[in-house]
């Protein structure tokens, strides 16, 4: 498979929340404003695409050789904890405007289980680092496209003329929503083919 099919694949056909429903805590969480929408999905792109080389390293250069690929999982989930933590740091001391512009999402991104599955997905399909860095990337696109594009639904949602009925007032709403631009995504589904 191309890296063009790679990446059009991730961000359309196999959207990482919309189609894996991997990250649905984020995307449900912080998507009810465009601002905070964009803000998370700039922080998990840079923590996936990071997050993707570190974990391809470890996996290729330290568990594969030594026979312990069935501790991926837990050593994955330490990386990127770790990880994480790092980038916290080092951008709160080298640029505090930056670390103020992330704020609350690094820490969120600990926890965003897309982050660990494009991780594991990368490792299971074999991918070299090349493709998995670009997977990775497409991935996180992806994601941040979906929760921009469903903030922004929500946006419209709650500032709308008309009344919604009282059943479906709140989450209701935004599962149908959230449902219904998954069926959108779907039609991407003969990219391809």
């Amino acid at each position: 498979m191309s890296l063009t099919m790679i990446f059009i694949s991730a961000i359309l056909v196999n959207n990482i929340v919309l189609s894996q429903f991997l990250g649905i805590c984020p995307f449900l969480g912080v998507s009810k404003k465009i601002s905070t929408a964009a803000g998370m999905g700039a922080a998990v792109m840079f923590v996936m695409t990071i997050s993707s080389i570190a974990t391809w390293l470890v996996y290729y250069k330290l568990l594969a050789p030594n026979g312990l690929e069935f501790m991926s999982t837990v050593v994955f989930i330490l990386v990127i904890a770790s990880l994480v933590q790092m980038v916290e740091i080092i951008l709160k001391k080298t640029t505090p405007a930056l670390y103020q512009a992330l704020g609350i999402y690094l820490p969120l991104i600990t926890t965003n289980c897309a982050v660990l599955g494009v991780a594991l997905l990368s490792i299971q399909k074999q991918f070299s680092l090349i493709y998995a860095v670009c997977f990775s990337l497409a991935n996180a696109i992806g994601f941040t496209l979906a929760i921009i594009l469903f903030a922004g639904l929500r946006e419209r949602i709650d500032s709308t003329a008309y009344a919604l009925p009282k059943a479906v007032k709140g989450t209701p709403i935004v599962l149908i929503t959230a449902a219904l631009l998954s069926l959108a995504f779907m039609g991407f589904s003969g990219i391809g083919k």
